[in-house]
């Protein structure tokens, strides 16, 4: 990594290009712009999960510090590729009056006719489709089960300013529950009269998990606390009897249906970059997302 101080971003560019010759490969196979805004505790946590995920999506990956907007503007930086990177990397402080306005930075940074990702780690702007970076993206990243503080009351704001290409990494969370459950009712074709999600108070998967089965089965969801880790259980009430999924570990399920035996079923809680490179892998409207979002919206966690 090159450390350059009180630069711009010409110089920026200028560092990219070196670093691309350096490394004996002058053409650019990345395939999109992923941009991180981060404070400066979880940088580094959060530049590794984005080198992870670029291991499946070659990307440009620019995190963004924001830093104190008083006084005169400055724009330090490192820049580099290799180093486990699949792409180039720059992370980007800024200070003073430039802080306001970090997409005069980023923006002459992105790759030309390539899509942009937006992600936010850690605490999100209110509405991310107006944030001055938020605009520039195609797919706007938030995680709501990550915030410093009120975990619901982030993921309803995050439902109410929803917007095409906005997610949240809590339902990419529930993809594997999603999946494990739309099997059961194929393998058992039978009418849900009620459902019942178990996880941690205030996790903001369980009450997305709630607003979708309320969505799909239409039929009242009742939400109830556990210690966790995260999402424990779901069960479906049917006339011949419940279908349940119990994780009680974070890691190894068991599969509970009428008129069969138990089974262990893999459910491992997964890390964040995997995560993000399963929400790369698509970058149009989420349906599913939008309809619950705007559900929950209306109604509130329960």
């Amino acid at each position: 990594m090159i450390a350059l101080s009180d630069t711009d971003s010409a110089g920026i560019a200028r560092e990219f290009m070196r670093a691309r010759s350096r490394a004996g490969s002058p053409a650019m196979g990345m395939v999109m712009t992923m941009v991180v805004v981060a404070d400066e505790d979880d940088a580094d946590r959060a530049m590794e999960m984005a080198r992870e995920a670029s291991h499946e999506h070659p990307a440009r990956v620019l995190g963004v510090i924001l830093g104190d907007a008083r006084g005169d503007s400055q724009v330090d930086a490192q820049v580099g590729t290799g180093s486990g990177w699949a792409g180039e990397t720059a992370l980007i402080r800024l200070t003073g009056e430039v802080a306001k306005h970090p997409e005069s930075v980023v923006l002459p940074l992105l790759l030309p006719d390539s899509p942009v990702a937006v992600w936010w780690p850690t605490d999100p702007p209110a509405d991310p489709s107006t944030d001055p970076l938020g605009v520039l993206a195609q797919r706007r990243i938030t995680d709501s089960a990550n915030v410093s503080r009120g975990k619901t009351r982030a993921l309803l704001g995050q439902c109410h300013a929803y917007t095409p290409g906005n997610t949240d990494l809590a339902w990419t969370r529930l993809t594997p529950w999603r999946g494990l459950l739309a099997a059961a009712l194929d393998q058992h074709p039978l009418k849900v009269t009620a459902a019942t999600v178990v996880g941690e108070r205030g996790n903001p998967s369980a009450d997305l998990l709630v607003a979708w089965l309320h969505n799909r089965l239409k039929v009242e969801v009742a939400r109830k606390i556990s210690a966790g880790p995260g999402l424990t259980a779901v069960e479906l009430e049917t006339r011949e009897g419940p279908i349940r999924i119990s994780r009680p570990d974070g890691r190894l399920a068991t599969y509970s249906s009428p008129g069969h035996p138990d089974r262990p079923i893999a459910l491992r809680r997964r890390d964040v970059h995997e995560l993000l490179a399963e929400e790369l892998r698509r970058l149009d409207e989420d349906d599913v997302y939008a309809s619950v979002a705007k559900s929950l919206s209306k109604s509130g966690a329960r």
